[in-house]
């Protein structure tokens, strides 16, 4: 911290490498990446927090359904965000087998991941004859928590920076040229995480959202659609997808925000003009 601060008053550029991050723990043998890490911790505490939900008065579901939900959920977010990066971040991923199933390497894609979890919810709801609306509110809660872990573990990796800018606290990344950039990780972090997860705790825990099915997960869906399109403004696009943004205007993670922002606000506003569930809303 001194480092940065002293760095920032000499109006130098800070260096990512100079903060003696590592990509993950050494045991010799293996690696255990700090990506990987965050990702387990994400889809853990958001379970345990799902414990913790269905506990209180109005839950869709039980515990056996939260079960099938942790299990279903993590493949679909390790597939889906995966498939999902290869397919709309970078397709040369789908002629290398090899390199699409290296997790470790990074690249996930949020859209991606939230496809699997819809495709999660669908089958657990569709087994378990839950309410899919209702589901998708509880789940949409701990989302947030998985989010804020990865782009912290992005940042410890130094990939996915920022554009250049001259901003006290821009850095200079490895692989990111000389120019000092927006740490937009952190930014993805604060808007994607930790915004998030206060807003949808105090919904759940402090007011009568949940029995409003779909003002959750609208909520969030909105949110985090938002959040991440303001980031964009800050974020390198993928090399790959430069020519593209430069293009269009907008870089291909903002395109795919677009309609979930809609869709987010479509779904809140819905919840809202129709009435509570239950007598115990009142």
């Amino acid at each position: 911290m001194l480092t940065l601060l002293a760095a920032a008053a000499d109006a130098t550029p800070l260096m990512w490498e100079d903060l003696g991050l590592r990509p993950g723990i050494e045991l010799g043998f293996f690696t255990l990446r700090f990506y990987s890490l965050a990702y387990l911790a994400g889809i853990l505490l958001g379970y345990w927090h799902l414990l913790r939900m269905i506990k209180a008065p109005g839950a869709p579901m039980g515990q056996r359904h939260a079960d099938d939900l942790f299990f279903y959920a993590t493949l679909g977010i390790i597939l889906g965000g995966r498939l999902g990066y290869a397919t709309f971040y970078q397709p040369s991923l789908w002629a290398s087998p090899a390199d699409l199933l290296a997790l470790w390497h990074g690249g996930m894609s949020f859209h991606g991941g939230l496809i699997g979890v819809i495709l999660a919810i669908t089958w657990v709801s569709w087994k378990g004859e839950l309410s899919f609306l209702r589901t998708c509110d509880y789940i949409a809660v701990n989302v947030p928590f998985g989010m804020m872990f990865g782009r912290i573990a992005n940042f410890i990796n130094g990939e996915l920076w920022g554009r250049p800018s001259d901003v006290a606290w821009a850095m200079v990344f490895p692989g990111g040229g000389p120019l000092a950039r927006h740490p937009s990780q952190l930014y993805e972090a604060a808007l994607e995480g930790l915004l998030l997860i206060v807003v949808m705790q105090l919904l759940f825990w402090k007011t009568r959202a949940r029995w409003r099915p779909g003002l959750l997960v609208g909520v969030f869906t909105a949110g985090i659609a938002m959040a991440r399109f303001t980031v964009e403004f800050f974020r390198e696009p993928d090399a790959q997808l430069a020519e593209f943004a430069e293009r269009t205007g907008l870089s291909m993670g903002q395109w795919l925000t677009i309609p979930l922002i809609a869709l987010g606000l479509f779904f809140a506003v819905r919840a809202m003009l129709r009435p509570p569930l239950g007598s115990a809303a009142a």
